[in-house]
């Protein structure tokens, strides 16, 4: 079984800017900036079967680029017992139909419909009885927060490996909206393969059981900074 989830990743300069977001509340464990993506859709954990028809399904979809804007802050839960603290998405129609394409794409392949309201945002912190009084004054504070917006051109497929210091995730294909796939980055992860004589036609499941159980040298984002895992 692999968990996998859909999202965007955030460009350098707007992490950069959201990295400055990242203080100002005691108790709270900030994500590390490595890790912000704004997620389109949570798959959940699938068999090696299902996972090869979501890949097939993803790279079918095509939409023009569009841009994303990144603006204000804000909690989920409770007001009084906040348990995460976000930075906000504009709301934006193309975002939405892009939502929409890839939910419908995992309609294709079996799976249920992803029955929660899309709001996109881009996770800070994860919340643990943080002070109500100095919460306010940050989400007051940044209230107005406009961290440089980016352009869309694509979306990545991310398994998630919950470990003993909390979730990895990897990029397993990242999609271009043009329908061309960016594999670029595979390269040397291809030559280890071969290296360590995993032959084509290998039962998949068995090995992504043996990669996840190893240390991976693809890029892969840690949870240490104590961020949510998806």
């Amino acid at each position: 079984m692999i968990r996998l989830f859909v999202a965007l990743q955030i460009p350098d300069a707007s992490g950069d800017s959201l990295r400055g977001l990242c203080a100002g509340v005691p108790g709270a464990r900030w994500v590390n900036p490595e890790q912000f993506h704004i997620t389109l859709r949570f798959i959940g954990e699938v068999d090696g079967r299902t996972a090869r028809a979501a890949m097939e399904e993803l790279g079918q979809i095509t939409m023009p680029s569009f841009p994303v804007e990144l603006h204000g802050v804000g909690t989920f839960g409770d007001k009084r017992k906040a348990h995460s603290l976000w930075a906000g998405v504009r709301p934006s129609g193309m975002l939405t139909r892009l939502h929409d394409k890839i939910d419908g794409a995992m309609a294709r392949i079996g799976l249920p419909p992803d029955r929660r309201k899309f709001t996109p945002h881009v996770t800070l912190a994860r919340l643990n009885n943080a002070p109500s009084e100095r919460l306010c004054a940050y989400l007051a504070h940044h209230g107005l927060a406009t961290p440089p917006s980016f352009t869309c051109e694509g979306f990545t497929l991310f398994s998630s490996f919950l470990s003993s210091n909390g979730a990895i995730y990897t990029p397993e294909r990242i999609y271009r909206l043009d329908g061309s796939q960016d594999f670029s980055w595979m390269d040397q992860e291809a030559e280890n393969w071969q290296e360590e004589g995993w032959e084509d036609g290998a039962d998949w499941e068995k090995e992504a059981e043996n990669y996840f159980g190893a240390e991976r040298s693809m890029p892969a984002y840690g949870n240490a900074g104590g961020g949510p895992a998806e």
